[in-house]
């Protein structure tokens, strides 16, 4: 596209719709590239239909491979789709699918909205991802950045027509200090014609249904959001809890109008569809519908259970761990809003930062995850730990379970896309999803645990039930006990006391899942053939107990 721009100078540009850019090796920025296959790609299955439990499996298709290189939507589609199939996850949450010049911004640097990256493929490529998973009953989520876009000029929408108010607000509102972005304005009133002035809203919730319609995308996590909520984006700023942090002249009210219109318009055109608000602030409402002045959306990120976990781990000895700080924080969310837990998602998995395995066994990872050499005290407190943490988050901290990529058995790496500071190497750019396919690595075990962990919420749906009671958090025992969904999950969590006979409320029960099981690296202390019946005995407010 080729613009005049207002001081008569002729600016080359990428349309802001093209559907498919390329960058050739020799040169630095992407060109656009008229896509138009004799045949378009037909899609064969229907999506599924919405789901009420969502495990969802965040993923990203470059690193999607044991190989040092950018893997491919079509490995994606034939290689990883059918492991989290048998993972048992149903969801699919794609990241980096929009064209981002910058490999290295993990997709959160959009210079093209409308095209999907073709460095893993052409778009028919992604089509027939998305029509593969759907025939396999897997829901499909799009991790969309209408928060803010990249810098790029010449290959972006920075400077479109000369100008830095074409798309995004001028001067200093327009950047991001931290991210070294462009901010999208949501109005658009002051250089704008009456006709024009709705133009970055058009451009936006089209692109929303440009992704559902063409590429059969079910939904939307929306990045960012805090950022946009606020003039203050966020930066420098703690929330508490307290009403006037969500409201005032500090809201950014044209940003959270858009995200009611776009939540609006997806529920209304395709009620099928979900989104998921990735939100740190803690907004009321952001999750109920918008006809009762809600944000509208489905769900929203439980951000403080990653944060509480990494700070236990860091900061505290197993003695000092704090049960009923550790319940209150899967439990407390806001009434009739459902929330995502996690234990770690790709933030935790960056350079820079450590993944819960990592934080337990660190080094060692490296040395003595091999069932040939004896168990060491730190392998099989990390092991035992990692399987506890992310069973008690599944089961209590939310309404839907995620879960990135590599992280259900500990991948042993960070990681770190190629960039001018490690030489542009692949080496910690990719997952080694081969490490659970040696049965000499311990690394099978926790990709067991995982798998049946889905299978059983998936036989029971606890993330579909009501919250959980929860009858016991001992701080001295270091025990936590819950009902959900007619199970009973029990989590001693004491550095090195185990118990018999311990009483805990329930009717009757049988071990369904237990990680301390022999298939999952655990000790097998416990018999799973009993069944367990409970007497008259009144504890903790409830009729009959049982001992264990």
């Amino acid at each position: 596209v080729v613009i005049r721009a207002r001081n008569g100078a002729l600016l080359y540009r990428i349309s802001p719709w093209a559907r498919y850019v390329v960058r050739d090796e020799d040169k630095v920025n992407y060109d656009w590239v008229h896509w138009n296959p004799p045949q378009s790609y037909i899609h064969k299955n229907p999506s599924p239909k919405r789901l009420k439990s969502l495990r969802i499996y965040e993923s990203h298709v470059g690193i999607a491979s044991p190989e040092g290189k950018v893997a491919s939507y079509k490995n994606f589609t034939y290689n990883v789709l059918p492991r989290i199939k048998d993972l048992g996850y149903n969801c699919v949450q794609l990241m980096a699918i929009m064209e981002h010049a910058y490999y290295a911004s993990f997709g959160y640097q959009v210079t093209s909205f409308f095209a999907a990256s073709s460095r893993y493929g052409t778009p028919d490529d992604l089509k027939e991802m998305i029509d593969v998973a759907h025939s396999m009953g897997i829901t499909v989520l799009l991790d969309v950045v209408h928060s803010h876009a990249s810098k790029n000029s010449e290959d972006g929408l920075n400077q479109f027509d000369g100008t830095d108010s074409c798309f995004f607000h001028s001067g200093y509102r327009g950047n991001h200090q931290l991210w070294d972005s462009r901010l999208f304005d949501y109005a658009n009133f002051e250089l704008c014609s009456c006709y024009f002035c709705w133009e970055v809203l058009r451009f936006l919730l089209s692109n929303l249904r440009m992704w559902i319609e063409d590429y059969r995308f079910d939904g939307f996590r929306f990045d960012g959001v805090t950022s946009m909520l606020y003039h203050h984006h966020g930066i420098g700023t703690g929330f508490s809890g307290d009403y006037n942090e969500y409201f005032g002249l500090h809201v950014d009210e044209d940003a959270l109008c858009y995200l009611m219109l776009a939540n609006h318009m997806i529920n209304t055109l395709h009620p099928e569809c979900i989104t998921i608000a990735e939100d740190v602030s803690g907004m009321p409402a952001l999750c109920r519908p918008v006809a009762e002045g809600g944000g509208g959306f489905d769900y929203r990120l439980a951000m403080a259970i990653p944060d509480k976990w990494i700070q236990i781990i860091k900061e505290l000895k197993d003695e000092d761990w704090n049960m009923g700080n550790i319940v209150h924080t899967l439990t407390n969310r806001r009434c009739e809003e459902k929330y995502i837990a996690y234990a770690e998602s790709h933030d935790q998995a960056l350079v820079g930062d450590k993944t819960l395995a990592f934080h337990l066994m660190d080094a060692e990872m490296y040395t003595n995850m091999s069932v040939l050499i004896p168990l060491t005290p730190i392998i099989d407190r990390g092991i035992q730990l990692h399987k506890m943490i992310r069973l008690i988050t599944h089961a209590l901290g939310g309404e839907s379970y995620l879960n990135f990529m590599g992280n259900e058995f500990g991948h042993p790496e960070w990681l770190d896309f190629p960039r001018i500071g490690n030489n542009e190497s692949y080496h910690y750019a990719r997952r080694q999803f081969n490490l659970t396919e040696d049965d000499l690595l311990r690394y099978k075990f926790l990709n067991a645990f995982d798998r049946d962990m889905n299978k059983l919420e998936e036989r029971f749906g606890w993330l579909a039930s009501p919250q959980a009671y929860v009858s016991e958090k001992h701080e001295s025992n270091k025990v936590i006990a819950f009902e959900r969904a007619g199970l009973i999950f029990i989590f001693n969590f004491h550095p090195y006391q185990s118990y018999v006979d311990y009483r805990v409320v329930a009717f009757k029960y049988k071990i369904l899942l237990d990680s301390d099981a022999g298939e999952y690296g655990g000790h097998q202390r416990l018999d799973h053939n009993t069944e367990y019946f409970s007497e008259e005995y009144p504890h903790n407010y409830r009729p009959n107990s049982i001992m264990v």
